[in-house]
């Protein structure tokens, strides 16, 4: 004890003398602010990570990625690993035509982002012919002539987006945010993004280790026999869940950390290349597998058209990054700055 006394008194002494000797000049300079001690720089921003308007909080945390039930299909390409997550933020719903709308404007008003190379104004505008291609001798044109441009389906989910459209759309995003925070003297957000596919696949378990459905397991009804997502149930039934095509966002119950449709209604564009082999070569700890000759991108949840098998959380499918389809949309995330304890859901 005495010697810490000391050894603080020796410290205020040589502070002391450090003043008076700079002030004399001895060290090559007028008076320093700090009194010559290392305390960081000055006259930095304040921070606080605030979170986006209509997203929700995902902490992190460590589940076991891949197939909760038996492989049916026999693929063998999502075999269970253990992986660490980090805390993000994410759209608890999946975004809507009138999101995409208010992008879609601004593009042809004169959008500030570079378009990437290879892309048109005319790539980023949701392709509608989709609810004609995608099917064989489809009665389509109601959806065809009204699904974007009609206010009735406003809030229903996107669809006609490849996936370098959606990740322009991220693009767009975080700049339409950051330019507003720099007006008002703000610091800068991280950007949105695609989530990764294990991002994808931990917030839609919502913190539900090892169950089949974001819901839980393991069936696909509640008790009262009403279907708990927008699928296809049984070989065709499409309107038992109460909607032939999409439903608006929000429609079903969010699963526990507030996100909704995870399974069903539309599935969704994530981050990486797909490869059947992808799981054991990614790391553990925020795992992505980024391959830019790949042109296959994996697509996760399942939607409207798909049986039940496809709106497991850990069945893995893809389409090629230039493929608009009625069935495929996106939901964006954005990276968390600090401890994710205490992280508000």
């Amino acid at each position: 004890m005495n010697n810490m006394r000391v050894t603080k008194r020796t410290a205020l002494y040589c502070l002391v003398a450090g003043v008076v000797l700079q002030g004399c000049g001895l060290f090559g300079g007028g008076a320093s602010s700090d009194n010559g001690e290392l305390i960081g720089a000055q006259n930095r921003q304040g921070w606080e990570m605030t979170r986006p308007f209509g997203m929700v909080a995902v902490p992190s945390g460590t589940f076991h990625m891949g197939q909760a039930d038996e492989d049916v299909a026999a693929t063998q390409i999502n075999f269970n690993k253990q992986v660490t997550i980090s805390a993000f933020f994410m759209d608890e719903t999946e975004i809507t035509n009138n999101e995409y709308r208010q992008f879609t404007e601004e593009l042809t008003e004169g959008s500030e982002v570079d378009i990437p190379a290879g892309l048109s104004v005319a790539d980023l505008i949701p392709d509608t012919t989709v609810w004609i291609r995608d099917f064989t001798h489809h009665y389509g044109d109601p959806m065809l002539n009204y699904y974007w441009s009609h206010p009735a389906f406003d809030e229903f989910p996107v669809v006609g987006v490849d996936w370098k459209a959606a990740k322009y759309f991220c693009q767009w995003r975080s700049q339409h945010l950051n330019d507003f925070r720099q007006e008002v003297g703000l610091p800068i957000m991280p950007g949105f993004r695609l989530p990764s596919e294990a991002e994808w696949e931990y917030a839609a378990r919502g913190g539900r280790d090892m169950n089949r459905y974001p819901w839980g397991n393991p069936y696909i009804r509640n008790v009262k026999g009403c279907l708990l997502a927008n699928f296809k149930p049984g070989r065709g039934n499409y309107f038992d869940d109460g909607f032939p095509y999409t439903a608006p966002v929000a429609t079903f119950f969010a699963n526990d950390y507030g996100l909704y449709d995870m399974s069903g209604n539309v599935a969704e564009w994530c981050e990486d290349a797909y490869n059947p082999s992808a799981v054991p070569l990614v790391w553990d700890l925020n795992p992505t597998y980024n391959d830019d000759r790949i042109e296959h991108k994996v697509v996760r949840g399942g939607s409207w058209k798909d049986i039940a098998y496809f709106l497991e959380t850990g069945t893995r499918s893809y389409e090629h990054q230039d493929t608009a389809r009625s069935s495929i949309v996106l939901r964006c995330v954005m990276d968390y700055f600090g401890r994710s304890a205490g992280f508000e859901f």
